[in-house]
Order: structure tokens, then C-alpha cells, then sequence
């Protein structure tokens, strides 16, 4: 239960930390506005809170871990949202990276 738990958070802290960048970038550089922006700050926030309730206690694992799952998302946003197409370095790097966030944050302890 504690897997599934951290994925749900890690997907979570994806959709608050993506999708508030994507809205800055929106509301800034394509001059939707200000409120665009401001929602943006808003759910970057939120992504700061969403991490703190990983069952590890360890803030560098996490983050670390963290970070392969934002690459896998971002392009998984761009593909859903903006209509990116993947290329295979792009797909086998998400990949790999994902399969660091399984080593880092699940992997047996020494």
C-alpha cells in the first residue's frame, strides 16, 4: 500500500508542478494574462505540499526521485495537452528515468 500511495503522490506532485509551469508559460509567454500566471504560482505551491506527504522521510531521495518522474510527465503533458509527438530518444529516456525513480525510492536498503 505504501507503493501505491507514493506513486499516487508522485503522479499528483506531477499534475500541481507541470501544470503550473504550464501555466506561467501560458499566461506569460503566450500573453493569456496575468490570472493564468497567478493560477500557475498557485499550483506550484501546491506541489511543494504534495511532496511533503511522501512516506519517506528523506527530502533529497524524494526530490531525486522526483525527478524522473517530471520528465516522464512533462513529455506525457505535451503529447495530452500541446499534441507533442515523442521521438524513441525521447520515449527511452522517459523510460530509463522512471526506471531510476524505482531504484531511488524502492530499491532495497542496506
Amino acid at each position: 500500500m505504501t507503493v501505491v500511495r507514493s506513486l499516487l503522490l508522485f503522479a499528483l506532485a506531477a499534475l500541481t508542478e507541470i501544470g503550473g509551469a504550464w501555466l506561467v508559460w501560458q499566461g506569460w509567454r503566450e500573453h493569456r494574462g496575468l490570472w493564468w500566471v497567478a493560477a500557475g504560482v498557485l499550483m506550484l505551491g501546491a506541489y511543494g505540499f504534495v511532496a511533503t506527504f511522501q512516506p519517506d522521510p528523506n527530502f533529497g531521495r524524494v526530490l531525486a526521485a522526483y525527478g524522473g518522474v517530471f520528465v516522464a510527465g512533462s513529455l506525457a503533458w505535451g503529447m495530452v495537452v500541446d499534441g507533442y509527438r515523442p521521438d524513441r530518444s525521447d520515449v527511452v529516456g522517459a523510460v530509463i528515468c522512471l526506471l531510476g525513480v524505482a531504484v531511488v525510492m524502492y530499491g532495497p536498503r542496506g
